[in-house]
C-alpha cells in the first residue's frame, strides 16, 4: 500500500509547481520589514571604530591606520546597532540582501582597493 501512496504523490508533483523559487535564475521578492544587510559610504567615513564595538557578534573590522571597513556578512546578525551607533550616519540598513561573494573575489577587491 505504501507504494500506491508514494507513486500517486509523486504523479501530482509532477504536474505542480516547484514550492521554492529558482534562486539566483528568480529574485526574492523583498518585503518593507526585511532588513537585508549593512551598506556603508566610505568616502563619509572617519574609520573611528564604534560600529565594531557595538556589534554584538563582532563582524564589523574596522583599520584605522589602513583606513578599511570591512563586514563579515556570516556573522552579521543585521540588528542595526552600527546604524545607530555611527556619529556620521554612514551606515544604513539596506533592505536588499547582498549577494554572495567568493574569497576568490574578495581577495581580488582588496588587491584593487591597495592598488596592486
Amino acid at each position: 500500500m505504501a507504494f500506491f501512496s508514494m507513486a500517486g504523490s509523486t504523479l501530482a508533483n509532477l504536474f505542480k509547481k516547484p514550492a521554492t523559487r529558482l534562486y539566483p535564475a528568480v529574485e526574492p521578492k523583498c518585503s518593507a520589514i526585511t532588513r537585508g544587510h549593512v551598506a556603508i559610504e566610505v568616502n563619509q567615513c572617519v574609520f573611528c571604530g564604534i560600529c565594531g564595538k557595538k556589534c554584538p557578534t563582532l563582524a564589523i573590522e574596522v583599520n584605522r591606520e589602513a583606513k578599511t571597513w570591512e563586514i563579515q556578512r556570516l556573522k552579521c546578525i543585521a540588528c542595526g546597532n552600527c546604524c545607530e551607533a555611527c556619529p556620521k550616519h554612514c551606515l544604513s540598513m539596506n533592505s536588499a540582501y547582498s549577494r554572495p561573494v567568493s574569497s576568490l573575489e574578495k581577495e581580488l577587491a582588496h588587491e584593487v582597493a591597495r592598488g596592486a
